[in-house]
C-alpha cells in the first residue's frame, strides 16, 4: 500500500494470511510482535490490551475473521458450519469491548459478508478484501484527518494531548498523531505535552516511545498534573482521540478527558477531537453509552508491582464523558466538525 506520508509504525497488519500486531502493554522497553488466525486468541489481545485504541480494535477484528476464514477453508468438515462458526467468531470479538464503537462498525461490514449467499471460497475472498479494505481506509482516513488537523497547528505550538490516539491505536499514522505527524513532516516546529494516563500509563510507554522514535519533542507530567500545566499557559491546544462520539457530540475518550476538557474551556484553550467518522454513532445518546470497567488490579498496581493493599476497594472506569459544548471542533477525515455537532456531524458522516 502506497501512502502521501511515511508509515513508520505499524499497530495492526496482514502478514501471511494471519493478523498481526505489536503487544502495546511491553512497549517503550521490549518490542514484541505476535500473528494469529484464531479468533479466541485476538479477543484475548483485545480484552487484555495487547491490542488497544478503538481504530485499532477495529481493524483487528476484522482481520481476525478473515484469517479465521482463510483457516477454515482448509478442512472440509467445516464446509456446512461455515457461517455459523464465522457468525460465533463475530460474536466472541463482538464481547470484548463495550465503548469503542470502530469495533461494532467493522464487525457489522463483516457480518454483510458472511450474511451474502455465496460458496465458502468466494464468501472469504470477499472477507479478505473487505478487511483489507478496512485497514486501508483508516489508515488513509488518519492521513486526511492528519492534514485537515494540522491546519488547525500554528508554528511553535505546544499541545497537550491524554492517553494514546497515534499509530498504536490504528491500523497506521494515528488520529491526534496523524494531526501531529503532518504537522511536523510539513515544518511546523511543534512541542507534544502527554499526561502518563493512569492506570495503564499509555501516555508514559506509548505516547513517549512514538514521538521520540520521530523525533517530535515531547514532555512527561502526571495526569493531575494537567489542568495546572493549563493554567500557567504551557499549553496552546489541547487534542484528544475518542472511542465513541454520539448523536449530539458527546465524546466518549479516556478517562481523565472530561476534567482536561473542563480546565481548557474556564482558560480559553481550544480543545479538538480527532477521529474519523467510523467512530461517530449516530444511533447513539449520551444513555446509551456503556462505560467499561476494568479489573481493579490496573489500579492497585503500577507495571504489576502493588502500590496499596490487595484487599482495598477500587473504582476502574476506562473512558468518561466529555460533554459537547466543552469541545471546540471535532477533527475527521471528511473536514472539521463544529457546533452544532448534532446536525453538522450527521451531514460529515452521510458526507
Amino acid at each position: 500500500m502506497e501512502f502521501r506520508y511515511p508509515i513508520k509504525i505499524r499497530a495492526v497488519w496482514w502478514e501471511g494470511n494471519k493478523v498481526c500486531w505489536i503487544d502495546t502493554r511491553k512497549l517503550p522497553f521490549r518490542e514484541e510482535i505476535y500473528c494469529s488466525n484464531d479468533p479466541l486468541r485476538v479477543a484475548k489481545a483485545i480484552i487484555e490490551m495487547e491490542i488497544r485504541g478503538a481504530p485499532a480494535i477495529g481493524v483487528a477484528a476484522a482481520l481476525a475473521i478473515a484469517s479465521y476464514a482463510k483457516e477454515l477453508l482448509e478442512d472440509n468438515t467445516y464446509r456446512d458450519k461455515f457461517d455459523n462458526i464465522l457468525k460465533n467468531a463475530v460474536k466472541l470479538l463482538w464481547e470484548t469491548r463495550p465503548t469503542a464503537y470502530n469495533l461494532f462498525w467493522a464487525l457489522k461490514r463483516i457480518s454483510s459478508i458472511i450474511d451474502l449467499e455465496l460458496d465458502p471460497h468466494e464468501k472469504t475472498s470477499r472477507l479478505v478484501e473487505e478487511a483489507l479494505d478496512i485497514m486501508r481506509e483508516d489508515i488513509e482516513a488518519n492521513i486526511k484527518l492528519g492534514e485537515y488537523g494540522a491546519e488547525l497547528i500554528d508554528h511553535e505550538d505546544t499541545i497537550l494531548t491524554h492517553c494514546n490516539a497515534g499509530a498504536l491505536a490504528t491500523a497506521a499514522f494515528g488520529t491526534v498523531g496523524g494531526i501531529i505527524r503532518v504537522a511536523w513532516y510539513t515544518g511546523k516546529k511543534i512541542k507534544i505535552i502527554t499526561t502518563e494516563t493512569r492506570p495503564v500509563l499509555q501516555g508514559a510507554r506509548l505516547n513517549v516511545w512514538e514521538y521520540s522514535r520521530e523525533g517530535i519533542p515531547i514532555t512527561l507530567i502526571t495526569d493531575s498534573m494537567a489542568a495546572f500545566v493549563i493554567r500557567k499557559g504551557l499549553v496552546n491546544k489541547v487534542i484528544v482521540g475518542a472511542d465513541r462520539i454520539t448523536r449530539k457530540g458527546y465524546v466518549v475518550n479516556k478517562i481523565g478527558t472530561y476534567g482536561i476538557a473542563l480546565a481548557a474551556k474556564r482558560h480559553n484553550i481550544p480543545f479538538y477531537v480527532a477521529a474519523p467518522t467510523s467512530t461517530i454513532d449516530l444511533g447513539s445518546s449520551v444513555d446509551d453509552v456503556v462505560i467499561e470497567e476494568r479489573n481493579p488490579d490496573e489500579i492497585r498496581k503500577v507495571m504489576d508491582k502493588p502500590i496499596t493493599l490487595p484487599e482495598i476497594p477500587v473504582y476502574n472506569y476506562a473512558f468518561d464523558i466529555t460533554d459537547p459544548d466543552l469541545v471546540t471542533a471535532i477533527i475527521t477525515e471528511k473536514g472539521v466538525v463544529y457546533p452544532p455537532f448534532e446536525e453538522n456531524l450527521a451531514k460529515i458522516v452521510k458526507k
